[in-house]
């Protein structure tokens, strides 16, 4: 018998017809190793870890479409604001995630980003992970506009127009 290792772990993706299904429309699908020590006391993927995923898929999106601003952060680009999580399944080692990412909305000075992690093993969606970035100014620490540029850049990588999250002008 073969030892335990990446063909086990591919393996489980045979037949899953799923899969493909349940991350369609997501422009960047990050796949990600469950490893033994991700796990809690409960033998399950402790709920820290899909944030770690849902992370790792963001800042890879961030990369792919060039608007990441480098290390440590400097001039404007996006920063974290918010995270909410909807935990659908538990997970265990072992298994790979892929997390599906995509911008559903821009504002005036936010991103609003949905996640999807789907288990390889189970074939289902585990999480759904909503976030929003804001557009920030690292320099003078505030807020600023979500430059034309990388409306454009987005929507370029999404592949369509993105929802717009502005404000609707007061009616005069």
């Amino acid at each position: 018998m073969a030892p335990k290792g990446e063909s086990d772990l591919i393996s489980y993706t045979e037949g899953v017809s799923e899969i493909p299904a349940l991350l369609s429309g997501f422009p960047v699908v990050t796949t990600i190793p469950l490893l033994w020590g991700d796990q809690d006391a409960f033998g399950h993927a402790n709920n820290l870890v899909y944030l770690r995923w849902c992370e790792t898929s963001r800042v890879e999106y961030l990369m792919r479409a060039g608007l990441w601003s480098g290390q440590p952060p400097n001039g404007t680009g996006p920063i974290l604001a918010s995270v909410k999580c909807d935990y659908k399944a538990p997970l265990g080692y072992p298994d790979k995630v892929q997390v599906g990412t995509r911008v559903s909305g821009i504002g005036n000075s936010s991103l609003r980003m949905e996640h999807r992690v789907v288990s390889r093993k189970l074939g289902k969606v585990a999480a759904a992970v909503d976030s929003v970035l804001v557009w920030f100014d690292y320099e003078q620490e505030r807020p600023a506009p979500v430059p034309e540029e990388a409306r454009r850049t987005i929507e370029e990588l999404e592949g369509k127009p993105v929802g717009n999250l502005r404000a609707p002008a007061a009616a005069g």
